[in-house]
């Protein structure tokens, strides 16, 4: 069998760009840690960052692109427009651009299909919506501020009336999603593919204290093969065809989480595959409109 090269490997977009399939996540990242984290990971050869506005740590993960030396075309970098920023894109845009230190983005995701009221987050904006929000990102490529634009947390019936209206001109290039062994959306990941935008998964190990870490047929996968769980769950996650994003600040964990230039067996697929248990580490009670509807199994 040909060896297996996850650590170089990438994924080409309906741009024609190529995202890395290894990425470091930032999301609940600690501040004071989140600097040496990207730095670590960057240093351990990983060339694809994600964060976001919401996270609050893009000055933090600026600090650690330029602490690692590592030139910034060779990093591919994401990160996404705020539910409270819908109205202003160009302003968010900019905004990141600042704090992150750059003059470019690889990738610029809609976090949220809900357009919140920044004067009263338990409300939606009147008139306004993700469509709307997604005609105003469109205007973004061709200013040389980013190269691709996507969405995240969209499920398959937001997909579709994003995709079905007229002002729709740009399929988005990426859809972020959770994506793990207990919430594995094999109808949206289908409909991703389909409509040509690639699936990039967040807590692919299914969060920090994930009961994925003690799952049976995780752990013995694990066992017959010297590996960890949460190396068993990336490559589990890079073999179903999604780019990954597992979050750690702790540097051999970083380092062993990008450890993945070998693979699962069809047989160890299958058995993850089945694996009954379903949970998701974000919901959407929080947000003022529901987003998830359950169709994505």
């Amino acid at each position: 069998m040909a060896s297996v090269k996850n650590t170089s490997k990438t994924y080409t977009l309906n741009t024609g760009d190529k995202i890395p399939a290894i990425g470091l996540g930032t999301w609940q990242s600690s501040p004071g840690e989140v600097s040496k984290a990207v730095e670590a990971a960057l240093r351990a050869g990983y060339k694809h960052i994600d964060t976001a506005l919401a996270y609050q740590n893009e000055k933090e993960v600026g600090e650690g692109i330029r602490a690692s030396g590592v030139p910034r075309d060779q990093i591919w970098l994401t990160t996404k427009l705020d539910n409270t920023w819908h109205k202003r894109v160009q302003e968010g845009i900019d905004t990141s651009l600042k704090n992150l230190g750059v003059d470019y983005l690889d990738l610029y995701l809609m976090h949220w299909p809900s357009s919140t009221d920044p004067e009263d987050t338990k409300k939606h904006l009147e008139g306004w919506n993700f469509v709307d929000t997604w005609r105003e990102m469109q205007k973004l490529v061709g200013t040389g501020k980013v190269r691709n634009i996507g969405v995240s947390n969209f499920g398959i019936k937001n997909l579709e009336i994003l995709l079905n209206d007229p002002s729709t001109k740009i399929v988005p290039a990426v859809n972020q999603i959770e994506l793990h062994p207990g919430n594995p959306s094999p109808k949206l990941v289908a409909y991703n593919t389909s409509k040509g935008i690639h699936s990039s998964g967040y807590s692919p190990l299914g969060s920090s204290d994930s009961p994925l870490y003690s799952n049976d047929t995780i752990t013995e996968i694990a066992k017959a093969k010297g590996k960890t769980p949460q190396q068993i769950l990336l490559a589990w996650g890079l073999q179903k065809g999604w780019s990954v994003l597992p979050k750690s600040v702790t540097p051999k964990r970083i380092e062993a989480n990008f450890d993945l230039d070998w693979s699962l067996t069809d047989e160890e697929v299958a058995k993850i595959d089945a694996i009954p248990d379903r949970f998701k580490v974000c919901g959407d009670s929080w947000l003022p409109v529901k987003v998830f509807f359950g169709d994505d199994e």
